[in-house]
């Protein structure tokens, strides 16, 4: 910006914008030396009140509830007549309690899979299979060649 604020003194402020590829909205704005301050947005009158979010928030963790996604939740408490939130202000709501949204649900831990080994003690013990689909001589014909085979020690 301050290449622009010299060059512009010799060039034009559009000249110098265009030729520093800036954009003249955000030259002037960082001209104008004014800090700039942002206000808060106003609450919307539709917001929930802290009560109304502590019961959804409890509505959340109950042992009803504690294992669901806010869809299922939401169309569950709809099933029964009752509505207290939209389903994104119950992952708002959760955000803010939790700071962040996780999983929910509780997984299974499953046990680390090994391939089963194969011993063979005595002849005709242990048998193999496979299918093969090979093409035909044909376009679109094709042939299973099926392989059954045993292994002896």
């Amino acid at each position: 910006m301050n290449a622009a604020a010299i060059l512009s003194h010799d060039v034009g402020k559009k000249a110098a914008c265009k030729v520093l590829d800036i954009p003249r909205a955000s030259f002037y704005r960082h001209m104008s030396n004014k800090p700039q301050v942002t206000q808060p947005r106003p609450a919307s009158p539709l917001a929930l009140t802290g009560e109304e979010k502590k019961r959804v928030i409890e509505l959340l963790h109950s042992e009803r509830f504690q294992d669901k996604a806010p869809h299922q939740i939401y169309a569950a408490l709809l099933d029964e007549g009752d509505y207290y939130c939209s389903i994104r202000t119950m992952y708002r709501i959760l955000k803010e309690v939790h700071g962040r949204v996780k999983e929910r649900r509780r997984h299974v831990q499953r046990p680390k899979y090994s391939k089963p080994e194969l011993l063979a003690t005595q002849p005709n013990e242990i048998w193999s299979w496979d299918i093969t689909k090979l093409k035909g001589p044909v376009k679109r014909t094709y042939f299973y060649l099926f392989t059954i085979s045993r292994r002896a020690k």
